[in-house]
C-alpha cells in the first residue's frame, strides 16, 4: 500500500517541468527588439550652417552669395566645436528632410522639414567654398506672414553639393507637374521657366 501511494505522488511530479521549457519563447520575444531600434536613412551627409533671412523677390545667380558668407564666417569662428558632418540632408519628390545627427554620427529624432514647393531658389555655385549647397525657403510664420530664409549646408566635396542641386531640380520637377496637374498653378507656366535658376548652376 505504501508503495502504490510513493508511485502515484511521482506521477504527479513528472508533468511540472514541461512547463519551465516554455520559458524560451520569451527569450526569443526579447531578441527581435534590436531590430526596431535600428533606423536607416538615405541622404547625403553634410555640415548644416544654419539659416539667414535674405530680402527681396527676385533669386537670380549670386542671390546666396551674402547669405552664405555670414553663414560661413560664423561657421569658421566655431569650427573646433563642430564635427565634419552633423546633418543628413534627404531630397524626396516634395520634402527636403534634414535629420539632424548625433555625436555618434547617427540620426536623432530632431528632424527639419522643407516643403519643395516653397523653395524659391538653390544653387552649389558659390565663391567662398565649392562644397556648400544652399537654398532659400519661404517660412510662413504663426501670423500667416512670411519671410524668405537661406539655408546652407557643407558636403564633403564640390561633386557631392552639385549632385545635391541636380536633386533639388528633379524634385522641383516632380512637385510642379503635381501642382500643374492639380490646377494648383497657371497652365500656362512651364517647368523649364520656373526651375530656370535650378539649372544655371551647371558648371
Amino acid at each position: 500500500m505504501l508503495k502504490t501511494k510513493l508511485n502515484v505522488l511521482t506521477l504527479r511530479k513528472e508533468p511540472l517541468p514541461t512547463v519551465i521549457f516554455h520559458e524560451p519563447e520569451a527569450i526569443e520575444l526579447c531578441s527581435t527588439t534590436p531590430l526596431m531600434k535600428t533606423r536607416t536613412h538615405t541622404g547625403c551627409k553634410v555640415t548644416y550652417l544654419g539659416k539667414v533671412s535674405t530680402t527681396g523677390m527676385q533669386f537670380l545667380s549670386g542671390c546666396t552669395e551674402k547669405p552664405v558668407i555670414e553663414l560661413w564666417k560664423k561657421h569658421t569662428l566655431m569650427r573646433e566645436d563642430v564635427y565634419p558632418a552633423n546633418a543628413l540632408l534627404e531630397i524626396r519628390p516634395f520634402q527636403v528632410w534634414l535629420h539632424h545627427l548625433d555625436l555618434k554620427g547617427e540620426a536623432t529624432v530632431h528632424m527639419d522639414t522643407f516643403q519643395v514647393a516653397r523653395i524659391a531658389y538653390c544653387t552649389a555655385d558659390h565663391n567662398v567654398s565649392p562644397n556648400i549647397f544652399a537654398w532659400v525657403y519661404r517660412e510662413i510664420n504663426d501670423d500667416l506672414s512670411y519671410q524668405m530664409d537661406c539655408h546652407a549646408v557643407e558636403c564633403e566635396s564640390k561633386l557631392e553639393a552639385k549632385k545635391l542641386a541636380h536633386a533639388m531640380m528633379e524634385a522641383f520637377k516632380k512637385t510642379f507637374h503635381s501642382m500643374k496637374s492639380d490646377g494648383r498653378i497657371h497652365r500656362n507656366s512651364s517647368s523649364e521657366e520656373v526651375s530656370h535658376e535650378f539649372e544655371s548652376d551647371d558648371g
